[in-house]
């Protein structure tokens, strides 16, 4: 490999590593600049991880919420899992991914709407999924009071590891994520249940 094509390299996964959120084609070809182009770019990332791949890194270049991040390899999963209980758990209680997977099937939608389907308020976790930035708001319905609508933002894609909204989860898979961050949240707390997953009813509905 040239001098040049191996500083390329390196110029593409100095960004990706350095920045906690996806980082766009756009915004990597602009910063590297001359003609590198997003067909450079495509070419530069499989070659990365082909070369991490045939050096058993642990890690893989991935393309979700609209660009590009480092993610670690499913077969050290569990490892990282319980690194990152702890963090997991203050971000999301199972209340609110029932709320966030509510929102996500069913978007642009009310608090009404939400309400009606799982059975309770889900006013404070709503509050809570936007000052995550996991949710916005998308305008307002034209039912009366002309209540405001709710959509799942960029980072909802990026938690979940979503390329985008056509990859969401069936409704088996949503259960399996729930059950998988109660085991996280269980981890956490050293063995007890956490306070956090008795906050509301467990109701959810989604389409298969």
């Amino acid at each position: 490999m040239q001098e040049q094509d191996r500083q390329l390299l390196q110029s593409v996964e100095a960004l990706i590593f350095a920045s906690e959120e996806p980082v766009t084609p756009q915004a990597i070809c602009q910063i590297i600049g001359g003609e590198f182009s997003y067909p450079d770019l495509q070419s530069a990332v499989e070659a990365l991880n082909q070369e991490y791949e045939a050096t058993g890194r642990t890690f893989r270049i991935h393309f979700l919420a609209g660009g590009y991040r480092f993610l670690t390899d499913p077969d050290h999963g569990d490892l990282v899992r319980q690194l990152l209980a702890p963090v997991i758990q203050r971000r999301l209680s199972r209340s609110m991914l029932e709320v966030l997977s509510v929102i996500a099937w069913h978007q642009p939608v009310t608090k009404g709407d939400i309400q009606q389907i799982r059975g309770v308020s889900p006013d404070y976790a709503i509050d809570r999924l936007l000052s995550r930035g996991l949710v916005e708001v998308r305008g307002r319905a034209d039912s009366p009071g002309r209540p405001l609508q709710y959509g799942t933002t960029a980072g909802f894609l990026d938690l979940f590891h979503l390329p985008s909204l056509k990859d969401l989860p069936k409704l088996r898979e949503i259960k399996e994520i729930l059950q998988e961050h109660e085991e996280q949240e269980y981890l956490a707390a050293g063995g007890e249940q956490s306070p956090a997953d008795n906050d509301e009813p467990a109701q959810m509905e989604a389409p298969e």
